[in-house]
């Protein structure tokens, strides 16, 4: 039987909050290791050729961990789906719109091939039976470790089986601070990773790839290894961002979507312009002539290729808190800047300088890596010994790491700016986008040996947190300190891989006989 397997990862913004949503303000985000699966075969066996069938094709969604399972008749003619038997549950907007767009590009892109259109219509024909499945990380299973009394540890993460049950939340929130008037209790508890844009990004992957739209990257090659896979990547991202923002119902920065198509990059967002087809599709023309109208545009998005330096670290952490309303963080700001215009550009401008030094000093460290292997390595091996006021002192009389030890401070500083300005930011527009309570635990994190930086990813608020630092021990040394104050590490660390295609189903490569599934209550 035909099946395909496609991935996409989470992400960090390290740094752009706010600014990424306009142009030509830029972002860097990294991916990590926590990836969705979107598991993609027909869903009959045979073609049925009744007339009937020819109008209509069946889908079936299933997502284990929440024990959810959607049946659904696709028009063949309009793209529209219909739940038709909802058996547990409600429906996942993100992937009935990952599924309507994806099958609308293949449509769009096959409809002057005859033969490739008639193979297209027996697999639509065949209808589909999807899978999605996403890594534990994506998820918070604070609440859970806590009922049962055990440690907020990385071990204690590491024994859940993979692909857990995932518990809904209640309506209240742990969250006591103050300013929880910007605190969630969404359905799920997540860990801000962008899970709806790894799902959807995997969902629409997967579709053209069993439709043999695309061609994916798999493990084993080197990404962008040929400019059919970048074309390919490039309309996996293209119905990705339409299909995310239609579900989300609005037109974000995108840089959740790119990350989880490409991997880890400096991103500038696209023209909000480019999706105007999407909103209007259902007024004043037809599904598959709006998908064909925004396949054909041009995106002018901006990306880079961006990765950590060599022997560089990330870790994240949860502080359970309870969630943040990142629309209603932005909303808020947004607002400040209206209401105090002057002094919010000089604050945006000097906000903007200071993410650029971050992302400079970074891009400068992977250039002596490359130029000066040996000086480099020895200077993270040093610093990872020793705190961050040590590092200059103990190269002083070696001129040769100079450079690297002037970089890595000059980063810190940076970060250090990129919090101060952060925090004025919400301050002023009333949000706590650096909370105290995650200003007390970032800043006893950069005062330990072997850190570079520390600071709330994203929007900010009570998601998360997070750390880079100078080797793995310098990184468990940090996971042990949040563990001993409250905050769950998690397993996730960097990998800069974008989309790609499995060798099988995750369940058969990562759980011996079959999905396991655990309920801490």
């Amino acid at each position: 039987m035909l099946c395909r397997v496609a991935s996409a990862p989470g992400k960090v913004l390290i740094t752009g909050a706010y600014l990424i949503l306009e142009k030509p303000n830029p972002g860097v985000v990294l991916t990590t290791t926590a990836r969705f699966y979107a598991i993609v075969k027909p869903l009959h066996d045979s073609i049925d050729t009744g007339s009937w069938a020819w109008l209509w094709t069946d889908v079936k969604l299933s997502s284990p961990q929440l024990s959810k399972e959607g049946l659904y008749k696709l028009s063949l003619k309009t793209l529209s789906l219909q739940n038709v038997s909802s058996l547990s549950g409600n429906g996942n907007p993100f992937v009935e719109q990952a599924v309507q767009y994806a099958v609308a590009a293949a449509k769009a892109n096959f409809e002057n091939d005859n033969g490739k259109h008639d193979t297209l219509l027996k697999l639509l024909v065949q209808g589909f039976d999807i899978t999605i499945l996403g890594s534990n990380d994506f998820y918070s299973y604070r609440k859970q470790i806590d009922a049962r009394g055990l440690p907020l540890t990385s071990e204690t993460l590491a024994s859940l089986p993979a692909f857990s049950s995932i518990n809904v939340n209640t309506s209240d929130t742990d969250n006591s601070d103050s300013s929880s008037k910007v605190a969630c209790s969404p359905e799920l508890a997540k860990t801000g990773l962008g899970s709806s844009a790894a799902m959807t990004t995997a969902v629409v992957a997967g579709i053209l790839h069993y439709l043999g739209v695309v061609n994916l990257p798999t493990k084993s090659c080197a990404k962008h290894a040929d400019k059919m896979t970048d074309a390919d990547l490039d309309l996996v991202h293209a119905v990705s961002q339409t299909a995310h923002c239609v579900a989300q119902g609005k037109t974000g920065s995108g840089f959740d979507v790119s990350a989880a198509v490409y991997g880890s990059q400096r991103y500038v967002r696209f023209s909000p312009d480019i999706l105007s087809a999407a909103q209007v599709s259902r007024q004043s023309k037809s599904f598959l002539e709006a998908v064909t109208e925004i396949l054909n545009c041009t995106w002018d998005n901006e990306r880079i290729e961006y990765a950590l330096p060599p022997f560089m670290a990330l870790l994240l952490g949860e502080p359970g808190y309870g969630g943040s309303c990142t629309p209603s963080m932005v909303g808020a700001v947004q607002s400040w800047r209206k209401r105090d215009s002057q002094n919010s550009q000089v604050i945006w401008k000097k906000l903007a300088e200071a993410n650029m030094s971050v992302e400079r000093e970074l891009l400068f460290l992977k250039h002596i890596a490359e130029e000066q292997p040996e000086n480099y390595k020895k200077v993270i091996e040093n610093c990872s010994k020793i705190s961050a006021e040590k590092w200059m002192d103990h190269h002083k009389d070696d001129f040769s790491h100079h450079a690297t030890v002037k970089a890595l401070l000059g980063a810190r500083q940076a970060m250090l700016e990129v919090r101060n300005l952060l925090r004025h930011i919400g301050e002023a527009a009333g949000v706590p986008i650096e909370p105290e309570s995650q200003t007390c635990m970032l800043d006893s994190t950069m005062s330990m040996e072997g850190v570079l930086l520390a600071g709330v990813p994203g929007a900010g608020g009570f998601d998360a947190i997070f750390a880079i630092t100078l080797g793995t021990t310098s990184r468990d040394h940090v996971a042990h300190h949040w563990s001993t104050n409250g905050v769950l590490p998690l397993l996730v660390t960097e990998d800069p891989r974008g989309v790609t295609l499995e060798d099988g189903d995750p369940r058969e490569r990562e759980i011996a006989n079959g999905i396991h599934s655990i309920n801490l209550k």
